[in-house]
């Protein structure tokens, strides 16, 4: 009997991309659009739950759907350039393809903006399945019978466990280690740079 193919889900902001300097742009450029205060700087440090849950911090609940509409129509423009992969993150995928692994991006993000995100730094993925956030995320990694979800947040680690996969949470987005080890998350990582190891010894105990 052939053993099952390994599959990695991963998820984006802060795991795979340190998207907060084009947020910033983003949510700078709706501002002055709107003229709406938005205090982009603290709309970053706070990344992972769905857009609109940040909308409602600055615009009424009766303009959430077109701001959050037109935030997505302005992002390619302001905020695919400046956004970096994080440390390990092109690393890491390559780490699960070597072993003969899938790896795919499941995200709260807009679809369409994830795809163009992950172009732009040459992160291949073996799929990219937006618009899922927290226990939500658990349909895709189910659909793609990943054993193992990497995330940032806290909503990532009850994604994971949710769908009945490995957590392994990193600490480089809103949640400390801390929070995230209280969460639930199996392993914690400082960064994606400890992923490949990890990941090593992970198949090399026939856990995969």
């Amino acid at each position: 009997m052939t053993a099952r193919a390994l599959t990695v889900g991963f998820d984006l902001d802060m795991t795979l991309i340190d998207s907060r300097p084009g947020i910033r742009e983003a949510y700078l450029a709706l501002s002055a659009e709107t003229g709406t205060y938005i205090d982009a700087d603290l709309a970053i440090t706070r990344l992972g739950p769905p857009l609109e849950e940040e909308l409602r911090n600055w615009f009424p609940e009766d303009r959430i759907q077109e701001m959050g509409d037109r935030y997505r129509e302005i992002y390619p423009t302001y905020a695919i350039a400046p956004t970096l992969a994080m440390p390990g993150a092109p690393e890491a995928v390559a780490a699960v393809r070597a072993h003969g692994g899938r790896a795919i991006v499941v995200t709260a993000k807009h679809e369409p903006n994830a795809k163009l995100h992950l172009a732009h730094l040459g992160i291949e993925a073996d799929a990219v399945i937006g618009w899922l956030w927290a226990e939500a995320k658990a349909e895709a990694l189910r659909e793609h019978d990943a054993a193992v979800y990497v995330g940032d947040h806290t909503g990532d680690v009850r994604g994971a466990r949710t769908a009945g996969a490995l957590s392994v949470a990193v600490a480089t987005g809103p949640c400390d280690a801390a929070e995230l080890r209280a969460a639930g998350a199996d392993v914690v990582l400082a960064d994606l740079t400890q992923f490949p190891a990890w990941l090593d010894a992970y198949v090399a105990g026939g856990a995969a």
